[in-house]
């Protein structure tokens, strides 16, 4: 466990014995208890294997408090984006179980998992994806569509989100029409309109320059904190570091170390 868990989680592991080709035998099983006010979100040791059995993951230990901002950093094919992607239900483990906030969204049927993401994840990702034929405040509005929340009451709930993110006076633009900073607070937008409990970006400042990469960090940064909600960011990105409560590195499928800059 990292310094910065709390002993209101329960977080156990047993040992898992594999090759290459992802041989077991027992899987690594993490459990994570929510008390009511839990102060972190754990992701624990599971591999993970591409279609080819190569391994992926190799035990990973993850802690993302809550009301915190952690990123995850590491070069490129070590395995971020496996591992937010599995933290996420849009992968699954090879073995072991993954559990987010008591559930283990691998055993849910395809139906339930939707809504379990739907209800509990934003995601903020590198290219935006705003769907182009949307206007701004329609494309923030989007999970609350999925959610069966009425149009109308949507699109004024995603119109008051970008207007707190600065937006207010482009709500009506099409995505053409914004620029890269004004397409990323979008879509921070639409991660935030549902009030979710986990907020995973993936390099979201890697397209944006150094003045825009700032300013997207600072509203992250100011979402993370709200003691029920954690933010996962992984990046590249070296110039937004100091934004971050905690840094977990990566490194070959593995967390090799967790420091805390601040």
């Amino acid at each position: 466990m990292n310094a910065y868990s709390s002993s209101q989680v329960v977080f156990n592991i047993r040992g898992v014995s594999q090759n290459d080709y992802g041989d077991q035998q027992e899987p690594p099983v993490a459990v994570y208890q929510d008390d009511s006010y839990s102060s972190s979100i754990n992701f624990a040791s599971f591999p993970v294997f591409d279609l080819a059995r190569v391994e992926v993951l190799r035990g990973v230990d993850f802690d993302a408090p809550m009301g915190k901002l952690t990123f995850l950093v590491g070069p490129s094919g070590c395995g971020k984006t496996t591992l937010i992607s599995v933290i996420a239900g849009l992968l699954d483990t090879g073995a072991g179980e993954v559990e987010v906030f008591g559930q283990n969204a691998e055993q849910l049927p395809p139906e339930d998992r939707i809504r379990f993401r739907r209800r509990h994840l934003g995601f903020v990702f590198q290219q935006y994806n705003l769907l182009p034929a949307l206007t701004a405040a329609e494309n923030a509005a989007v999970p609350l569509l999925a959610a069966g929340v009425p149009r109308r009451e949507a699109v004024e709930r995603a119109k008051a989100m970008l207007t707190r993110l600065g937006l207010g006076d482009r709500l009506d633009a099409h995505p053409r029409t914004l620029s890269g900073g004004q397409q990323q607070r979008v879509a921070l937008g639409r991660a935030l309109v549902h009030e979710p409990r986990l907020i995973i970006c993936d390099e979201p400042t890697a397209a944006l320059d150094h003045a825009t990469g700032e300013s997207v960090m600072e509203l992250l940064a100011g979402a993370a904190v709200h003691p029920e909600r954690a933010v996962i960011v992984v990046t590249h990105d070296n110039r937004v570091l100091h934004f971050a409560d905690a840094i977990a590195h990566m490194d070959d499928g593995r967390i090799t170390h967790t420091e805390t800059p601040r």
